[in-house]
C-alpha cells in the first residue's frame, strides 16, 4: 500500500512540462547511443572527396571539411560530451557529499576549517580554475573535467553540510549510536544515503552544465582535441563556412540547446510541483 502511494505521488509529480522535457533529454541520449551503432561512417575519417558536401540521402546533414559525415560526428560527439557530462558529475556529487557530511558529523575546528575551504573554493570563479588546470596539465578532456571537479565539489559540500546538520539529531541516528555503531557505519550507512537525495536534483542540471562547458572549452581548443569528434569542436571546425556550410555548425548547437531546454522543463516540472504542494 506504501509503495503504491509513493508510486502515485512520483507520477503525480511529473506534469506535462516534465514529461516534455523527459522526452527531449532521452530522445537527444537514444539518438547518441543508437545512430552511431547504425551510421556507415567513420565519424574521423577523412574523405576530400566529399568535402564541404550538402545535406543528401548518403549524408543526412552533410559533410564538413575533411568529408567527414556531420551527423555521425555529432552522436559521436554527443555521446563523448554525455560520458564526460555524467563522470565529471558523479565526481563532484561523491566529493562534495562525502566531505560536506564528514564535516558537519566531526563538527567542532574540521566543520570551522574546511567550512572556510568551501567557501572560498565557492568564491573562486569556476573559468579561472579550469582555465588554471589546462595550464598546469595541458589541452584535453581530462584537463577540462579535471578543473570542473576542483571547484564543483564544493557546492554539493554545502548542501551536504546543511543536510547533515539536521539529520544529525534526529532519533534513528541516536538510536544507531546508542547501539554502539561506529561513526563512519553510522556516516556511510545511514546519514550519506540520506544526505545525497537532495543533491540529485542538482546534479541533473550539472550534468547539462559540465556538457557546455565542456564544449565551450573545446570551441576554444583547450578541450577534447581534433580529430576526436565532440560538440564544442564541431561548431568551431565549422565557424569558418557558416555562410557557406551552414549544417556543420548547427546541428551539434541544436543538440546543446536542445539538451538544455529539455534539463530545465524536468527541473522547472518539478520545481513547480513542489510549490504547489507547499
Amino acid at each position: 500500500m506504501v509503495d503504491v502511494k509513493f508510486r502515485s505521488r512520483v507520477v503525480a509529480n511529473w506534469s506535462t512540462q516534465t514529461r516534455v522535457g523527459a522526452c527531449i533529454v532521452g530522445a537527444v541520449i537514444a539518438a547518441a547511443l543508437i545512430g552511431p551503432i547504425l551510421s556507415p561512417w567513420d565519424p574521423n575519417a577523412p574523405d576530400v572527396l566529399a568535402s564541404l558536401e550538402h545535406p543528401s540521402f548518403a549524408h543526412w546533414m552533410g559533410t564538413d571539411s575533411a568529408g567527414r559525415d556531420v551527423l555521425t560526428r555529432t552522436l559521436v560527439g554527443t555521446q563523448i560530451s554525455l560520458l564526460a557530462g555524467v563522470l565529471i558529475t558523479i565526481a563532484t556529487v561523491t566529493i562534495g557529499t562525502i566531505v560536506g557530511s564528514l564535516v558537519a558529523y566531526a563538527g567542532g575546528w574540521v566543520d570551522a576549517f574546511l567550512s572556510r575551504v568551501v567557501d572560498t573554493a565557492i568564491a573562486i570563479p569556476f573559468i579561472v580554475v579550469v582555465l588554471a588546470t589546462v595550464a598546469i596539465l595541458g589541452v584535453g578532456t581530462v584537463s577540462v573535467g579535471l578543473g570542473m571537479v576542483l571547484v564543483g565539489w564544493a557546492v554539493y559540500a554545502r548542501l551536504a553540510r546543511a543536510e547533515v546538520l539536521s539529520l544529525r539529531e534526529h532519533e534513528f541516528i541516536m538510536a544507531t549510536k546508542s547501539l554502539g555503531y561506529s561513526p563512519a557505519r553510522i556516516l556511510f550507512r545511514h546519514v550519506i544515503p540520506n544526505v545525497i537525495r537532495p543533491s540529485l536534483t542538482f546534479a541533473t542540471m550539472d550534468v547539462v552544465a559540465a556538457m557546455v562547458l565542456l564544449a565551450a572549452m573545446s570551441y576554444l581548443g583547450f578541450g577534447t582535441q581534433p580529430p576526436v569528434a565532440d560538440l564544442g569542436s564541431i561548431i568551431a571546425g565549422g565557424q569558418p563556412f557558416l555562410l557557406t556550410a551552414w549544417w556543420i555548425s548547427t546541428l551539434p548547437a541544436v543538440v546543446l540547446i536542445a539538451l538544455g531546454v529539455g534539463v530545465g522543463m524536468i527541473d522547472d516540472g518539478f520545481s513547480t510541483g513542489r510549490k504547489g504542494k507547499r
